[in-house]
């Protein structure tokens, strides 16, 4: 028997049973299961499959099974009614990969830092079953848009391009997922993102509660780094969490904190923000500014004295941080530029820059710099950090502003000592080598 055929007949018996009106098992309505197992649930998933193995079983059917695939019931049940070649991505062996898309009929993973053309192939009218399944659970999404984005069961986010967006015949389908690894410094450096040497310094930093931006390309560990750092965060402070997309789950990387988290962007952003403002939570986490009302949301609680403030914003240029802020800020909001840059330098101390380095599958902290405003009026960004590729290893400088030492001091006067033995130190170790 060929594995459609076999496909085929198991659709068909089941669609005969919710015909008659048949019970697949005594406490489900059949109609019921089946939708909620198209929808992703996990139990009635796993009764569709265990019905699916039955059928098999009783009618002796054998079929060459497609090697994503890990056992007949599971193909059949994808197949017919779940993720087809996608479900692969959801198995054990892709549980780091934290991207996959779908390109017409051709299916790609994320692998190894970089996208992987897949054997399996999904044709048009098997996608567009795929697209309905997964409105299923979005009813307000309706079928004729051009732009979905939805959320699966485990937290998935899928973004749908079709009809006037995508050309003929290649429409996509990007699914991401936040993927929680080894959130601590000393993880960090042993996937060589930071160096070893420098976990003490990090450590010691997130204790002196300083406002920090961690900026870079897409998928260059900025909101990895930001979680790490959030790890390190005093477990009794309260804090507010505001992301476009439900990507950090700070509820299970810190369990027992007093953490809200908050789903807001553009508009809804901007209604909340005189909220966020008159909150009394000890710092804040913007896990990715994309707009001007997002940076100016954080510049102004930065500059009402919020300290431990943490924030991710895309750039490639990290010494220009200030005036791009600024800019998004003025388009939004108005103001003046000059004026505004000047705030948001006055209202972050530490600028992280991330590179994604794709040619050999690594992450890495590019560089660091130290922010402010000088006395006579600009922006300072002193660089106290820097990666040599070409060496594969990180240059220190010791600089640390009035300032920096006022709010340390302030924060935690025994981590900011501890803080800037550690910088001296590794700057002299650069020095020496």
């Amino acid at each position: 028997m060929k594995f459609n055929e076999m496909c085929e007949r198991v659709g068909a018996k089941i669609l005969s049973e919710l015909g008659t009106g048949q019970q697949a098992d005594a406490t489900h309505d059949p109609i019921e299961l089946q939708k909620r197992s198209i929808m992703g649930y996990e139990p009635e998933v796993a009764l569709m499959k265990k019905r699916i193995a039955d059928i098999i079983a009783q009618d002796g059917m054998e079929a060459d099974i497609p090697p994503w695939y890990s056992s007949a019931e599971d193909a059949v049940f994808h197949e017919n009614w779940g993720l087809a070649g996608m479900s692969e991505w959801f198995a054990p062996k892709y549980a780091d990969s934290s991207s996959a898309k779908i390109i017409g009929e051709r299916v790609y993973f994320l692998d190894g830092g970089a996208m992987k053309l897949m054997p399996q192939r999904i044709p048009a009218e098997r996608r567009e079953q795929l697209v309905r399944a997964l409105l299923l659970r979005t009813p307000e999404e309706r079928l004729d848009r051009d732009r979905h984005e939805v959320y699966m069961s485990d937290g998935t986010r899928v973004t749908i391009f079709r009809g006037r967006l995508a050309k003929r015949g290649l429409d996509a389908i990007v699914f991401r997922r936040y993927i929680i690894p080894d959130l601590s410094f000393e993880g960090q450096a042993e996937r060589k993102t930071i160096p070893e040497c420098a976990v003490p310094l990090f450590e010691q930093m997130a204790a002196c509660g300083y406002n920090v931006v961690f900026c870079g390309s897409v998928r260059s560990a900025k909101t990895t780094f930001l979680s790490t750092w959030q790890r390190y965060e005093d477990p009794a402070l309260e804090g507010v969490m505001v992301e476009t997309d439900p990507e950090i789950p700070i509820h299970q990387l810190m369990p027992d904190s007093p953490v809200i988290q908050l789903i807001a962007d553009g508009e809804s952003l901007a209604n909340i923000s005189k909220s966020l403002m008159r909150s009394d939570a000890d710092y804040f986490i913007l896990a990715e500014a994309r707009d001007g009302v997002a940076l100016d949301t954080a510049v102004r609680l930065a500059r009402k004295g919020t300290r431990r403030m943490k924030m991710t914003f895309h750039t490639r240029d990290p010494k220009a941080f200030a005036r791009d802020a600024a800019v998004e800020i003025v388009r939004a909001k108005g103001g003046d530029i000059g004026e505004t840059t000047l705030m948001v330098a006055g209202g972050f101390d530490y600028v992280f820059h991330f590179s994604n380095i794709r040619k050999e599958g690594v992450k890495k902290l590019s560089a660091i710099y130290e922010m402010g405003v000088s006395e006579s009026g600009g922006v300072c960004m002193h660089e106290i950090c820097r990666y040599n590729r070409r060496a594969d290893a990180w240059k220190w400088t010791y600089h640390i502003g009035q300032d920096k030492r006022d709010i340390g001091m302030e924060e935690d006067a025994d981590a900011f000592t501890a803080f800037e033995l550690s910088l001296k130190s590794l700057h002299n170790r650069a020095r020496l080598s």
